[in-house]
């Protein structure tokens, strides 16, 4: 049942990203992303990571996702102006990409033997152990990330301010 799981959100979280990126309109894009954010929470409490799971969904899918959401519909960001790009990056982009996927699937054909040889610890991480490391010895790392949001979110209602 965890395969079949897996193959569903993950698919459903590569679809996901795959709409984030064609999307015209910024807010149907972060619409894409909250998808993509829950299949990951979902991925993650497949994984046995109930903490991390329920992080994922109620920082990055709740409170991020809709700041972006609030932060898009108050620039009032309209339909984009849709551009062919540039033809280096069509030269170097379509190549380079292939060739990245027949590295990654050369080495996962080499190496199929070896990728389910995961194993487990020798400890498990607590919640209080967790809890501990994020807000007593990174307190500041997130402290300083979220006055980084802020001040980008401030930054971004500032240019979007019209002038009377």
């Amino acid at each position: 049942m965890h395969l079949v799981l897996f193959f569903i959100f993950g698919g459903l979280c590569v679809a996901g990203a795959l709409n984030l990126l064609l999307q015209r309109h910024p807010i149907n894009s972060a619409l894409s992303l909250i998808v993509v954010m829950t299949s990951l929470a979902v991925l993650y409490l497949l994984l046995g990571a109930e903490f991390l799971a329920a992080a994922q969904v109620i920082v990055y899918s709740g409170a991020i996702m809709v700041l972006f959401t609030f932060v898009i519909m108050l620039l009032n960001a309209g339909a984009e102006v849709r551009t062919h790009g540039s033809k280096a990056a069509y030269i170097v982009g379509f190549p380079g990409a292939a060739a990245l996927l027949a590295v990654l699937t050369y080495i996962f054909l080499k190496h199929r033997t070896e990728l389910g040889s995961a194993k487990l610890g020798g400890y498990l991480v607590t919640t209080h152990d967790l809890s501990r490391v994020l807000f007593r010895d990174l307190l500041l790392p997130f402290e300083v990330t979220s006055v980084l949001i802020l001040v980008a979110i401030l930054g971004a209602v500032a240019l979007a301010r019209k002038e009377h």
